[in-house]
């Protein structure tokens, strides 16, 4: 992906009018046609800084590092690693990593560890423009209380600048600070389905037997499998992101006979690997992420992303500081963050599906079109194109689920861990031995 540095626009005042310029031009900004400024910091003092992070396939981008580094200073090395892996080094390996990019339902494994450093809220620049269901535990007048599960804003706030507990309310400390975030739900493959699906419970469905999968991360995928359960009526759990060991058992119970009826194809881990199944074919329904649905798309394969009519399983996403941070280093990992929301980067990534924490920062660097179509759940008046510039949905095209109130205003249940998140590991293990 080809990038321009604008730094010295910025400093004399001339990037905002060049940004002006090029959204009236009607290209979007940010895409290889049209790279977009990025925000500008004095990195006199961290040029020889090093910055290691981990994370997820899912945002451990070459040109998002690329990007980092023109525009901070200092050098970012990335390693993309497995939810569990990444989780692992997190709580256990605190010298190999300084940022850790993770989700928020991991966080009651990784808190109790120690190895992240609070985040003090005061020096994070767009703090106050990050969506409200992080901050205040609303959307729309809404509680997210009315959600099952580890809603980010119950796991988002520490009690103080030395703590490893998690607040109840607003603090100055954070966990993690959001940059992206999404409504799950099940992709398929229409061409080789062969009609519209439009219940959690297809995924059990005979029809697919031998052709579906789920994702194999236990505290995700036995939220999917209840999603399924309860569409069939199979069951019923008095809180699907918190099942007692009775729930556990029944419904990995349920699993185990499907999978001994031969009803799932495989069971995948990373992003690329649901890619490669989804795109081959070898499965034509399955759990699914956004930029997975849409690396499908971009091959020239309609994929679609599902708007269930039981809802949504959400997620979200942050970045954290490792303890051992200090001085420069610190300073660096400070100025990283404030670089991930001020808007590059989530409209990068809100081309692959995703919503950025600060929606109003990304909008800078997108087209009206482009903001239309994934925010709003617009027709595309223009080919949308991915980050990659290949494209994802033609002129008159609406996004899967439509707009962001409209996905959003239906999570049911979010990524969580469990009190009884062991035995559930065993169980998931015993069911995909089994």
């Amino acid at each position: 992906m080809a990038n321009i540095s604008r730094r010295q626009l910025m400093r004399t005042g001339l990037a905002a009018g060049a940004a002006v310029a090029a959204a009236r031009c009607g290209a979007p900004q940010g895409t290889p046609n049209n790279p977009a400024p990025g925000p500008e910091v004095n990195t006199n003092q961290i040029k020889d800084v090093t910055l290691r992070l981990i994370g997820t396939g899912v945002s451990q981008i070459n040109e998002i590092r690329d990007k980092a580094q023109e525009d901070l200073g200092f050098t970012i090395e990335m390693r993309a690693l497995s939810t569990e892996e990444n989780n692992q080094i997190a709580i256990t390996q605190p010298d190999q990593y300084d940022i850790f990019d993770g989700e928020y339902f991991s966080l009651p494994l990784v808190v109790p560890s120690g190895n992240l450093r609070p985040i003090d809220i005061k020096k994070i620049t767009a703090y106050d423009q990050i969506v409200s269901f992080f901050r205040t535990g609303e959307f729309n007048g809404m509680p997210v209380e009315k959600s099952q599960g580890t809603a980010p804003y119950r796991v988002i706030y520490l009690k103080s600048a030395d703590s490893t507990e998690f607040s109840d309310t607003p603090t100055e400390f954070a966990t993690l600070i959001p940059f992206q975030y999404n409504a799950d739900t099940l992709g398929y493959r229409p061409d080789l389905v062969g009609r519209t699906l439009e219940s959690w419970g297809e995924l059990f469905n005979e029809e697919f037997r031998g052709k579906t999968s789920i994702l194999d991360i236990p505290q995700i995928g036995i939220m999917d499998a209840a999603m399924v359960a309860e569409a069939l009526g199979l069951m019923t759990f008095g809180d699907k992101g918190n099942m007692t060991k009775a729930e556990i058992d029944q419904i990995t119970d349920i699993l185990k006979e499907q999978k001994a009826a031969g009803q799932f194809r495989a069971f995948w881990k990373t992003f690329d690997e649901s890619v490669n199944l989804m795109s081959s074919g070898e499965v034509v329904l399955q759990s699914m992420w956004s930029p997975a649905v849409t690396a499908v798309q971009s091959q020239g394969i309609e994929c679609i992303y599902a708007p269930l009519k039981e809802g949504y399983r959400g997620w979200g996403g942050g970045i954290g500081l490792s303890k051992n941070l200090e001085g420069i280093q610190l300073d660096a990992a400070y100025e990283y963050i404030n670089w991930m929301l001020e808007g590059w980067v989530g409209a990068f990534l809100g081309r692959q599906g995703y919503y950025s924490a600060a929606p109003e920062t990304a909008k800078k660097y997108m087209s009206e079109a482009e903001w239309a179509y994934w925010y709003e759940g617009k027709e595309a008046t223009e080919d949308m194109v991915d980050p990659f510039d290949k494209v994802l949905a033609k002129v008159g095209a609406v996004r899967d689920g439509g707009s962001f109130e409209e996905r959003f205003g239906n999570i049911v249940c979010w990524n969580s861990t469990m009190e009884e998140n062991t035995y559930l590991v065993q169980k998931w293990n015993e069911f995909i031995a089994s």
